[in-house]
């Protein structure tokens, strides 16, 4: 009997001890026990980073300028297609100089009457045969038609017209065999290689800006496409209505696509770092007025380090102080977790990208 109570009695405290184990295993999970709680981490990186500033602008054309003619008369000629690309120096209108023509030969024939009038009086003013008042007109009436000629000239070198710079004539606004008053607007001419941008920027930025700083500007009519172009020019008197400046950037354009009068959205870049720590933005836990994240260390435990943060893009969190590059972080499952907690890293099936 005694036998029998003995062995009963060693089969209850081993079962009294295994459940004892049991339960430690268990009580002790999270916080620093044997559990191995499962979660998602991402690695530190070091990125790019880019600080922008967001705005809004308008696209100008590069050059333009409305084609008007200087001389009146009738169009005898239209050199060009409306949008097409034309060069500096290309003919676009002609004027019909027919009646300059004419005129100019009448000035030509009454200057050689003034030449020979005024060179038959230099002998007679040399032997004091007419007074000086009468030579000096005939030297002023010389100089007159001469002038006269010249005019003439200039008018007709006027009759055509031709593209200042390179670029695109847009709509003409006169047909051939019209009659044009001086200084009728004919048609226009653009240029949109390079493209401008302005925009106005609040005074609180214009320390960080500078002549030649990168912009990137998307417009509704190709909105998965980035173009990028510089700051050239930064307005030396602001807006004391709005306290804003006027900013100008260039843009490649040579292919057209954007075009004067667009609305664009602009990110002007005030700053980069090239090897800027990165980590999902998700991986932050904010306490008050402190920011952590749970770093996994070589014992495959969870630490809870503070960090500073920089700036947030898109997902992306910059981390100026507490982690190193290659350090891994939680970025999912840290809210069944402590300090210290073993963990395990499980493969993350929606991988944020940075």
């Amino acid at each position: 009997m005694q036998l029998i109570n003995k062995k009963f009695q060693a089969y209850v405290v081993g079962s009294l001890l295994l459940f004892l184990a049991g339960c430690g295993n268990q009580a002790g999970g999270p916080p620093g026990g044997g559990f191995a709680a499962s979660v998602v981490a991402a690695p530190v990186k070091k990125e790019l980073i880019e600080e922008k500033i967001s705005l809004v602008g308008t696209l100008m054309a590069n050059e333009t300028v409305d084609i008007k003619n200087q001389v009146a008369g009738v169009v005898k000629r239209i050199g060009f297609e409306e949008g097409q690309t034309v060069t500096a120096g290309q003919m676009l209108f002609m004027i019909d100089t027919r009646k300059l023509n004419a005129t100019l030969a009448q000035t030509e024939a009454n200057f050689g009457l003034a030449q020979t009038t005024f060179d038959r009086l230099s002998t007679l003013i040399t032997a004091g045969a007419i007074s000086q008042q009468k030579f000096d007109q005939a030297k002023s009436d010389l100089q007159v038609k001469k002038a006269e000629i010249d005019l003439i000239k200039a008018e007709l070198a006027d009759s055509v017209i031709s593209a200042a710079f390179d670029g695109i004539v847009g709509e003409r606004k006169v047909s051939a065999g019209q009659f044009v008053d001086q200084g009728t607007t004919l048609s226009y001419l653009i240029n949109q290689d390079p493209i401008k941008a302005e925009f106005r920027v609040p005074e609180r930025f214009l320390g960080q800006l500078k002549n030649g700083q990168p912009i990137q500007v998307t417009v509704a009519a190709y909105p998965n496409k980035i173009f990028n172009g510089d700051v050239y020019f930064i307005d030396p008197q602001g807006a004391p209505e709005s306290r804003t400046a006027l900013i100008k950037a260039k843009l490649p354009n040579a292919e057209g696509k954007l075009r004067q009068g667009m609305f664009a959205n602009l990110d002007l870049i005030v700053n980069v770092r090239s090897n800027a720590l990165t980590i999902p933005e998700e991986a932050l836990i904010a306490r008050g007025d402190e920011v952590y994240v749970f770093a996994v260390d070589a014992e495959n435990k969870a630490q809870m380090k503070p960090v500073k943060g920089g700036v947030r893009l898109a997902g992306t969190a910059e981390i100026l102080e507490g982690l190193s590059a290659g350090e891994n972080v939680i970025v999912e499952g840290y809210q069944k977790i402590g300090p210290g907690s073993p963990v395990k890293i499980k493969e993350n099936t929606n991988e944020t990208k940075l």
